[in-house]
């Protein structure tokens, strides 16, 4: 299952900076979880959160893993929204997304 957790930090915070080694030494080996993983930026280009995809079998096992990264353990974040998702683009497999198409036509259709 594919989850995006969009985290944003609290404003003029500085607890981003002080756990940033801890995180990045805990997701270094935990990669094959991302598909994508990176800071948000303000007008300034300059951190205000986080925005990440993660594969994990279900929640639990995410809220587990967030359990253990100091950016969710400190109180880095103000907020934060975890959205279960579905991979459409870019297609994972050849066809998935005419098979999708087909499948969107066929319920409007009926």
């Amino acid at each position: 299952m594919f989850f995006v957790v969009i985290a944003k930090d609290h404003p003029g915070s500085a607890m981003r900076q002080k756990f940033r080694a801890e995180h990045l030494e805990f997701i270094a080996d935990k990669q094959h979880l991302f598909r994508f993983g990176g800071p948000l930026l303000d007008e300034a280009g300059k951190p205000a959160g986080s925005l990440m995809i993660l594969d994990f079998p279900d929640r639990a096992a995410l809220d587990k893993h967030l359990a253990l990264d100091p950016y969710f353990r400190e109180p880095v974040f103000e907020s934060v929204q975890i959205h279960e998702t579905r991979w459409i683009v870019p297609e994972m497999q050849p066809g998935a997304l005419a098979a999708e198409i087909a499948k969107q036509k066929a319920a409007t259709a009926a």
